[in-house]
């Protein structure tokens, strides 16, 4: 009787844990991308690099990775998260429609915003396609349709920072000239700075699952 009584005093499963840290991390982390988008933090003059805005980016990757490595419970938190809850989150994705009315109107440049734009949209729309798969086939989750859809998933978005920062590197700044520069700012500052690594983590966590399966 005491040993129930001890095992139910010894709070919530680790998961949930670090399900919690977790949301807390993604708060800070919001809210820290979105001072720097309001205060203009990530401006730089046209045809530099914005180291803050690269450290923006790749810094929370490299978090993600060494607490993946270090931390066991976070660990087993990334290779236990539900799949469908992974893949339903690429959906949103399928907003990447944003770049290309904004190419349309002048605002981004369509070196930048097509590809970006079209590489977005294929994963977004296709994301429940492969959800209804990971429901109905129990081992579609070990498929290599479903490897490659996440490597394709990455690829978009690493060809999309590439693409942003080969754009802002050669941007020349003469009057009526189209840049990346509002991708440094609210609300766009949201998308390379926030939810690329975001959906980066997600694609790693579902082939990490996908290779253990």
């Amino acid at each position: 009787m005491s040993n129930a009584v001890l095992s139910q005093s010894d709070g919530p499963p680790a998961a949930v844990k670090t399900g919690f840290i977790v949301a807390l991390v993604l708060a800070a982390w919001f809210a820290a991308v979105s001072f720097m988008g309001a205060t203009g933090a990530l401006v730089t003059a046209p045809g530099e690099q914005s180291p803050a805005l690269l450290l923006a980016v790749l810094g929370p990757l490299v978090v993600f990775f060494a607490a993946f490595r270090l931390s066991r419970s976070f660990h087993d938190f990334v290779a236990t998260v539900d799949l469908r809850l992974i893949t339903s989150i690429q959906a949103w994705r399928a907003g990447g429609l944003v770049f290309i009315a904004l190419s349309a109107y002048g605002i981004l440049p369509g070196f930048f915003a097509w590809p970006a734009g079209w590489g977005d949209i294929a994963i977004g729309v296709t994301a429940p396609w492969v959800l209804l798969s990971l429901i109905r086939k129990p081992g579609f989750s070990n498929s290599t349709i479903f490897r490659i859809w996440n490597w394709l998933g990455l690829l978009d978005l690493v060809v999309a920072i590439g693409l942003g920062a080969l754009s802002s590197a050669t941007a020349t700044g003469l009057p009526g000239e189209i840049t990346t520069a509002p991708m440094v700012l609210l609300p766009l500052v949201l998308i390379p700075a926030y939810l690329v690594p975001i959906f980066a983590m997600l694609h790693f966590a579902a082939l990490y699952q996908a290779r253990t399966a």
